[in-house]
C-alpha cells in the first residue's frame, strides 16, 4: 500500500502537467492554424480575410470592437468589403467554438479582429498593429510560465508561438 501511495504521489502531478501542457498547446495551435489559413486564403483569393472574436456561434457574428477575449472562440471569413464584420456577401470559412475550460486568451491593445490583405499583410481592428505587433496571450487557470503561450502576429503577417520564462507568465 505504501508503494502505491508513493507512486501515486509522483504520477498524479506529472499527469496533470502533461494534460495541461497538451491542452494549452492544442488551444494556441488552433488559433495559429486558423490565422495561417486566413493569410493563405487572402493571398490565394486576392481579397481580405478576417479572423475575429466570436460573439455568437449560432449566428456566426463577430464580437464588438475592443472585445479581446479570444477564448470565446473565433471566426475566419472572407471579408469582401473589409468592414471586419460578417455580412451577407462574406463567406464563413471556419468557426472555432469557445473553450470549455477556464483558460484565458487575451489580445493586447483590445484587438478583436485581425485582417490579412491580398498580399498577406496584417492589420488589427481595421488599423495598423500597435508597435507593429499583435500579441495574444494564453494562460491556464493558474497563470505561470509553464502554462503560458503567446501568439504574435506582425505587420507582414508573420505568425509565431512563443513560450515565456517570466514569473507570472508575461509575454514580451
Amino acid at each position: 500500500m505504501a508503494i502505491v501511495a508513493v507512486l501515486m504521489s509522483i504520477a498524479i502531478p506529472s499527469y496533470r502537467y502533461v494534460t495541461n501542457s497538451n491542452r494549452i498547446a492544442a488551444e494556441v495551435n488552433g488559433l495559429l492554424g486558423d490565422m495561417q489559413y486566413a493569410r493563405a486564403e487572402a493571398i490565394k483569393e486576392g481579397q481580405t480575410v478576417t479572423v475575429c472574436v466570436l460573439n455568437n456561434i449560432v449566428t456566426t457574428t463577430c464580437a464588438a470592437v475592443g472585445t479581446s477575449t479570444w477564448q470565446n472562440g473565433w471566426i475566419v471569413f472572407s471579408d469582401v468589403n473589409n468592414d471586419h464584420t460578417v455580412d451577407a456577401g462574406d463567406a464563413v470559412l471556419r468557426v472555432q467554438a469557445p473553450f470549455t475550460g477556464s483558460d484565458t486568451f487575451v489580445a493586447n491593445s483590445n484587438i478583436s479582429a485581425i485582417t490579412f490583405n491580398r498580399e498577406g499583410f496584417a492589420s488589427a481592428n481595421g488599423n495598423g498593429l500597435a508597435n507593429g505587433l499583435a500579441l495574444l496571450t494564453l494562460h491556464a487557470q493558474t497563470p505561470n510560465a509553464a502554462s503560458t503561450r503567446c501568439l504574435s502576429v506582425n505587420m507582414i503577417g508573420l505568425l509565431a508561438v512563443q513560450t515565456t520564462t517570466t514569473p507570472g507568465g508575461t509575454c514580451l
